[in-house]
């Protein structure tokens, strides 16, 4: 097969597989496209004369990808076991990610199929020579690649907003710790962090008082952010937090305990981090340091013996 149109099927279906999954990550299902433009249209002296004319004036992306994904997702719904959709749900929660759980779904079943096709446009096409065993593995192990590389993007994702979270979550303490004294109350503190910072934690802080707005308990609000960060310090600040509403205790003060608490934690990883780092740089040591020290130190004499040895076999 000619190499050339091997790389195009390449280059398109990498084109193909990221607009699709740029168009299910940054999808915001609270907006309406059509809306939008019929509002944008209102604000003009000129109106449309059909929807048809609103509908050609909105975006590729409005008109034919977001509806062929929302429609994959649909179809991919209905073969996919409820439990596995709840824990999809779950984990793009903690990563913070807005995305369907069906259209993600969607999402690792095309880029399967996508690196499907090219392991075997590869490898049994392009490449005879290759063992047809070798291509049915390649061919399969491409195929499983595309089913769990969305799964380790979200993974990473999840980790860095963790570690985004804990990194934060004492100063947040500090500031509602200060509000908390100057006379506010803890709903209106969390809404001082919400307004001055901009980070996962201040963006859940705004969530939670949105949810207490519509009717929800605060309790409950607490537990469901909690759920949705999954990190320790949080729960057992959330606990702490529900624990002292129940029983009555000074906020203030519980919040200069958990402010102090939290610190001790993070100065404690960041000395259990400074602790591992000789261990992992063991690891380039061994393997790239010293392997070029050896050479630099060993290879003029190792020359030296083996030139001699010659001379002396020689003779």
């Amino acid at each position: 097969m000619d190499p050339l149109l091997v790389l195009i099927v390449v280059v398109v279906g990498a084109v193909i597989f990221t607009g699709l999954v740029y168009v299910g990550i940054k999808e915001d299902k609270n907006k309406d496209p059509l809306q939008e433009r019929l509002a944008q249209f209102a604000d003009r002296d000129e109106m449309p004369s059909s929807l048809e004319d609103i509908e050609l004036s909105l975006s590729f992306r409005d008109r034919v990808i977001l509806p062929l994904m929302k429609q994959l997702a649909k179809t991919t719904a209905r073969f996919t076991p409820q439990k596995q959709l709840e824990e999809t749900r779950h984990q793009l929660e903690l990563a913070g990610m807005t995305t369907d759980p069906a259209a993600f779904f969607a999402m690792r079943i095309m880029l399967m199929f996508v690196l499907v096709v090219l392991a075997f446009l590869i490898f049994f096409l392009n490449s005879p020579s290759t063992a047809p065993g070798m291509a049915l593995l390649y061919t399969i192990g491409a195929g499983f690649l595309g089913y769990i590389l969305p799964n380790m993007m979200v993974s990473s994702r999840i980790r860095r907003r963790q570690e985004n979270i804990w990194k934060a979550l004492p100063d947040a303490l500090d500031l509602l710790t200060i509000c908390v004294e100057a006379g506010l109350g803890f709903d209106m503190a969390m809404g001082k962090v919400y307004e001055k910072w901009d980070n996962e934690l201040a963006i859940a802080f705004g969530r939670v008082l949105r949810e207490i707005q519509l009717g929800k308990l605060r309790r409950d609000a607490l537990r469901d952010m909690a759920n949705r960060m999954d990190v320790p310090d949080v729960t057992a600040f959330v606990a702490a937090i529900i624990q002292a509403d129940q029983l009555g205790v000074s906020m203030s003060k519980l919040l200069r305990v958990q402010s102090d608490q939290m610190r001790v934690k993070r100065r404690q990883r960041a000395q259990e981090k400074a602790h591992q780092a000789p261990v992992k740089m063991m690891i380039p040591m061994v393997f790239l340091i010293f392997p070029s020290i050896w050479i630099v130190l060993l290879g003029p004499s190792a020359i030296i013996l083996f030139g001699s040895s010659e001379v002396n076999a020689v003779f």
